[in-house]
């Protein structure tokens, strides 16, 4: 509350349109609008609550990033490392996944993937934080 209503409109403007350019790879607009968010509180950290609001800006392009969806990866035998600029790799990761499904998988979003990827991993233990 603290934060200036200007400084969160520039900033989710700026978020926003990364994400839905079309000129940008997914995982380029992911890694574009998440250094966007990065100014703002409750944003400098972690990648769950800025991948839920880059998803609700372009639904079709994004997708939610939660250490459950991490851990079935991980499960998969698939490395997501938690170094910086992780969520522009958890996109990158969720498509070439897409991009090998098989009918009718293929033609899912980013978005459905993750929540396929939340529903396999009944436990997350182990994974970190978010």
């Amino acid at each position: 509350m603290t934060t200036a209503d200007t400084a969160v409109r520039q900033a989710t403007a700026a978020a926003t349109a990364a994400v839905r350019n079309p000129a940008l790879s997914r995982s380029e607009a992911a890694r574009a609008g998440r250094a966007a968010l990065a100014s703002l509180p409750g944003f400098t950290r972690g990648d769950a609550l800025a991948s839920v609001v880059l998803t609700a800006a372009a639904p079709h392009r994004m997708a939610v990033y939660h250490r459950r969806a991490h851990a079935s990866l991980h499960s998969l035998g698939i490395p997501l490392t938690h170094a910086s600029g992780r969520y522009g790799r958890y996109i990158a990761v969720l498509d070439d996944l897409l991009s090998q499904a098989p009918s009718p998988a293929h033609a899912w979003t980013p978005r459905n993937l993750d929540i396929a990827l939340y529903c396999l991993s009944p436990n997350s233990a182990g994974m970190g934080s978010a």
